[in-house]
């Protein structure tokens, strides 16, 4: 998982659902407190699998266009397997396991 920039800062756009779930985050201002927030979001959400951060400038954000909840499989050469359409409702659970288990499926060419 890379975390990204912040979807929905309080100091931007807020959603009803973040305040009644009691995540209300302003954006971060700088590397550390994205780095904290990340943590917190990992931890709230009890995300099991490794986390890394996107830099502060947003790279990996852009180069993916993983905003708003893209979720992408990566396979042993380095290239993207399989992309989900924007979220939240773009994401099917369904099609990414059948991706995972394709790519499982084909011996790799390492």
């Amino acid at each position: 998982m890379v975390y990204i920039t912040e979807a929905h800062p309080s100091d931007v756009w807020q959603m009803q659902s973040n305040v009644r779930d009691r995540v209300v985050f302003a954006s971060p201002k700088n590397e550390e407190e994205r780095a904290s927030l990340a943590g917190t979001c990992v931890r709230r959400l009890g995300i099991k699998f490794p986390a890394v951060l996107d830099e502060f400038g947003n790279s990996t954000e852009r180069a993916y266009t993983g905003w708003p909840d893209r979720i992408y499989l990566i396979d042993s050469q380095g290239r993207v397997a399989f992309k989900t359409k924007p979220g939240p409702f773009g994401f099917k659970s369904e099609l990414l396991r059948q991706a995972i288990v394709q790519m499982l499926a084909v011996p790799s060419k390492e």
